[in-house]
């Protein structure tokens, strides 16, 4: 039944196969039970092990302390009632030969389904591979010891955090769980081992409890709480009501009246918080996930639920929300900085700031730093440390001294390879950067306040953005005030000729703050223009002297010269707004210039916008060249690659739309799962990316936006039925007649297949259906399919303005040939259980994989890899000994190169299966059924392989094919990679979605 023997200080090695659960412990043994050690004589303690298999199973003692037999047999009615009538001797015999092949749990704090369900990479195969028997087993001696945790009440890594281990202790080796048993269990009533459970708040509340635990009928709170028999009486925490919930939700009452819960509290951790459902009439999950932030960390895994992140951040506000710092005031924000400037100058006393410039022969400088200087020494030396440590290449130096009375006339002291002129007293800002321009040799001249610091690689970026496009004649940057507030974000000029910083005042990660766009100008205070261009202009106009205006004046010229200001997110600049002149006399000298900047440029000022804070979104860049549009792109979630499930086919429009020239902005329906730095890595630098908004806030946005968009591109035909009233009403703020239905895939065909798999009958035909779905296509100008096959369904359903888009892919064959590659490979993202990529991999590793295994080598692995959201458990694939898991890769490149053949067992969708063009375009050979080869429209034997339809033998036989035969192998290898060149190429592509376009908005 068991195996002997384990001691305190041993904890075997992997090669013993013996597993921890199974070996008795006769030193816990006797330490729990101490009425055996007194019954036993000291002289016969060593037969603790036959005391327990003649007397103390049947008492229901345990064998060791990470097997509980009470609990497992309260746990499992029915293995109590085997046991009763002499099946088993004890719970623990029943695990040993049975029940740890069933995934039964042993302990009350390890829960094998869910050990599994959230580790997914712990396969059957990597347990078998590894000598383990269950999850259990490998949990005690590896999982726990890498930190994992086996159940939602035990988390390792807050255990490790919070627990203060019990000197009276045996001493273990092993993770945070054998430690928590070894000391008795002591810290389940001291120490938060899971934000579900509040030990301290739970022992004042049932004081009771305390009592018992004394009396040594519990081993601490957190096991009454799982364990007690009255379980709808107590509560985790003080931020769940049983009674609340209960009333609120009777679905989840009604579940724990007939048996399948404990108490509303396991409903709420199994899967109301997922669903952010209220755990206490003063906590809001669904608006506290709201959160961007909240998002991302929980699209991280760093909290399973948004419960569980309030917790661990807001709990202790009594808030449903992280209340926000207090931002500091700008006054004392700028004193701040200058502190600080001066707090480090006497770095500066024996290490100069060194520009010198190699020799010309070597490297021409390709940026000339103009500087101009009055007094602020500390300041200045702050700015020049930041331009040298944010960029290391050659710099052309120019500094002017414009009467400075304070340690700046002594600067060659501190600072190496500058260029320095000087002037007597202040000439101003105007004369001095002109004074500068003669002595500027590099391509390039950058403008730069000495009251600033600059991010990192801030003048690499400028001069990239520069060299971009000839046309380009000058970038600037986002401003950042000393407070942590937008100065501007690219800035405006109006009608009158007044100007406004785009976004002043506002959050600098807002998304309207965070793509690269043309304006009308950038703050002089980082301002690189083209050399050549700036001198043929003369610098700036003498008119605007001494300072003001002139930066404004000059990006004007710089446009009715033919070149664009570009304003650049990624280069920030913090910035000490005034720093450099009071801001009184400051706004005098704008006052001035403002009325002679306005003379100047009536001719182009009178086509600008009027003055007003409705028309910033429409004046902060000016319209899309000729053919190109404003476009507001709507999906269901951002379209970032990983999703897939017709994400990356969005993702792919976007880029082509910005390609062209579009000017696109990305409108969610659902908040976004991740954070603003990997979904702005995932689209173009020219796309807004809407990464804070959802459908509550669309009707607003439209209103915000009223006369901005040329093109409403609505992707999914549910959302344009679900958004129809909406845009129905917002329709005076939209365009006419620019609305353009991605429908992405026609679900009615894959209703009907889903249908016919599950043996389900359907109440309507299929022309029945699809005029239902596409009911509201009426409302689009322009209908899109993703091929021709559903281009047709649509006109049978009634429209006839369709036009076709399908998938855009280069061809990236690997390199590795037949010979060197081995394994089955599916690739594809997992939203839901009953997606049709869950129910394929079901019906292949149950029907096809079985017919595999008498020709497969043991070593042959299946690989499963893709997005898989959390609510999604992959637990069952695992279980096959052959499959690895590995949710979402970086580098499929690799996994593409070393399988041999890509396997597509759907059995019911809609559209055009991406995976199967991706697998193909890295040169692996496809095996799909046959509905998938007439999506794509290939060839079965030339371009890929057919399995048929719910033909498990021919799905087998056609795998078999491609994975023995290295000429047919390399015949589908070669017909799907020229198929995907003629088909899929990014010419044709962006040539028939720029006639989409076209036909929509001809403009």
């Amino acid at each position: 039944m068991f195996d002997s023997t384990i001691s305190g200080k041993y904890v075997p090695p992997l090669d013993d196969r013996v597993p921890l659960w199974k070996l008795f412990d006769r030193e816990w043994y006797l330490d729990r039970y101490p009425d055996v050690a007194v019954a036993l004589p000291a002289s016969e303690t060593d037969v603790a092990e036959d005391h327990y298999r003649e007397h103390g199973a049947r008492l229901g003692h345990s064998p060791n302390m990470f097997f509980d037999e009470a609990w497992y047999l309260g746990r499992y009615p029915g293995v109590a009632a085997h046991v009763t009538a002499g099946g088993a001797r004890s719970g623990f015999d029943h695990y040993c030969n049975d029940g740890y092949r069933q995934g039964y749990s042993p302990h009350w704090l390890f829960d094998e389904a869910f050990y599994l369900a959230t580790h997914r990479d712990i396969t059957r195969g990597l347990l078998n591979r590894n000598g383990f028997v269950n999850g259990y087993d490998h949990y005690l001696r590896q999982g726990d010891a890498d930190i994992l945790s086996g159940h939602r009440f035990f988390d390792a890594a807050l255990y490790q955090q919070n627990a203060i281990e019990d000197d009276a202790g045996r001493t273990v080796s092993g993770g945070p769980f054998a430690r928590f048993l070894a000391n008795r269990a002591r810290a389940g009533s001291t120490a938060r081992l899971s934000w579900y459970f509040d030990p301290v708040w739970y022992l004042a509340t049932y004081p009771d409890v305390a009592q018992e635990i004394d009396k040594g009928w519990w081993s601490c709170a957190l096991q009454h709480f799982l364990c007690n028999r009255s379980p709808q009486r107590y509560a985790a925490l003080e931020w769940f009501s049983e009674s609340f919930y209960g009333k609120t939700y009777p679905d989840a009452l009604g579940a724990v009246l007939d048996g399948s819960f404990r108490n509303t509290y396991e409903h709420f951790v199994r899967f109301g918080a997922a669903e952010c459902r209220k755990p206490h009439q003063d906590v809001d999950l669904v608006r506290y996930a709201r959160s961007l932030r909240v998002q991302a960390e929980l699209e991280r895994r760093d909290h399973p639920d948004a419960f569980t992140h309030w917790l661990a951040n807001a709990a202790g506000l009594g808030a449903d929300d992280i209340t926000p710092a207090t931002n500091l005031p700008e006054a004392q924000s700028k004193q701040l900085f200058l502190r600080q400037a001066e707090a480090m100058l006497l770095q500066f006393a024996h290490a100069r700031i060194d520009f010198t410039l190699p020799d010309p022969d070597d490297l021409m400088p390709a940026v000339s730093v103009v500087m101009i200087l009055h007094n602020q020494f500390a300041l200045t030396m702050t700015a020049l440390a930041s331009l040298r440590a944010c960029h290391g290449g050659a710099i052309e130096l120019i500094l002017i001294d414009s009467g400075s009375r304070d340690e700046t006339r002594r600067i060659a002291r501190y600072v190496s390879g500058a260029r320095i002129v000087r002037f007597e007293h202040n000439v101003g800002f105007v004369a001095a950067c002109n004074a500068a321009l003669a002595h500027a040799t590099a391509p390039s001249v950058l403008y730069l306040n000495n009251d600033l610091t600059l991010g990192i690689k801030s003048v690499e970026r400028a001069l990239a953005r520069l060299a971009s496009d000839p046309r380009i004649g000058a970038v600037g940057a986002k401003f950042i005030r000393t407070d942590g507030r937008l100065q501007e974000a690219g800035s405006i000029i109006w009608r009158d000729g007044s100007t406004a910083g785009y976004l002043r005042d506002g959050d600098p990660n807002l998304p309207e703050a965070n793509f690269v766009r043309e304006v009308d100008f950038c703050s002089g205070a980082f301002l690189m223009v083209r050399a050549d261009v700036l001198k043929s202009l003369d610098g700036f106009d003498d008119d605007f002297r001494p300072a003001y205006y002139e930066e404004t004046d000059l990006c004007v010229r710089l446009k009715k010269a033919g070149y664009r200001v570009i304003y650049d997110p990624s280069i920030i600049v913090q910035h000490v707004e005034y720093g450099s002149a009071g801001a009184s006399r400051s706004t005098h000298m704008i006052q001035r210039n403002h009325k002679v900047f306005a003379g100047k440029h009536q001719d182009w000022l009178r086509y600008k916008y009027p003055q007003h804070s409705r028309n910033a979104v429409l004046a902060r860049s000016p319209r899309p060249v000729h053919g190109c549009s404003r476009i507001l792109f709507i999906e269901d979630r951002i379209p970032m690659r990983d999703l897939g499930s017709g994400y990356v086919r969005s993702n792919d429009i976007v880029h082509a739309m910005a390609a062209l020239g579009h000017h696109v902005s990305v409108y969610p329906i659902y908040p976004a799962g991740c954070d603003a730095l990997e979904i702005l890595s995932d689209f173009p630098e020219t796309t807004e990316v809407l990464y804070d908004r959802g459908l509550d806030q669309l009707a607003s946005f439209i209103a915000e936006r009223a006369g901005y968009y040329d093109i409403v591109w609505i992707g999914r035909t549910h959302n344009l039925e679900r958004l129809l009233p909406t845009l129905s009403d917002a329709s005076s703020s939209l365009p006419e007649h620019g609305f353009i239905l991605d429908t992405e895939a026609v679900s009615a065909p894959r209703t009907i297949e889903q249908a016919r798999v599950l043996g389900r009958t359907l109440e309507h035909d299929l022309e029945t259906m699809l005029r239902r779905e596409f009911a509201c296509a009426y409302f689009c100008q322009r209908i899109v399919a993703v091929n021709e096959r559903d281009a047709g369904l649509i006109r049978l359903a009634g429209h006839g303005n369709v036009a076709v888009l399908g998938h855009m892919k280069e061809v990236t064959p690997t390199q590795s040939g037949w010979g060197e590659r081995a394994g089955i490979l599916f690739l594809g993202a997992f939203h839901e259980e009953s997606s049709p990529n869950y129910d394929s991999l079901s019906w292949f590793i149950d029907q096809v994989l079985p017919l595999l295994e008498g020709w497969l080598p043991p070593e042959v692995r299946f690989t499963i890899a893709g997005y898989v959201a959390r609510q999604v458990d992959m637990s069952p694939f695992g279980r096959n000994p052959r499959i690895d898991l590995h949710g979402p890769v970086e580098d499929l490149e690799m996994l593409y190169d070393s399988h041999r053949v890509f396997v597509a067992p759907t059995r019911f969708a809609g559209g055009i299966p991406f995976k199967v063009h991706e697998a193909a375009s890295f040169g692996l050979p496809v095996v799909a059924t046959e509905l998938l080869c007439r999506q794509v429209g290939w060839t079965d034997g030339a371009d890929i392989l057919s399995g048929g339809t719910d033909d498990a033998q021919r799905f087998a036989d056609r795998i078999i094919e491609a994975y023995d035969d290295e000429d047919v192998w390399t015949r589908i290898r070669n017909g799907a990679l020229a198929r995907i060149t003629d088909e899929n190429n990014r010419a044709a592509y962006h040539a028939r979605l720029k006639e989409i376009l076209t036909d929509t908005n001809p403009e």
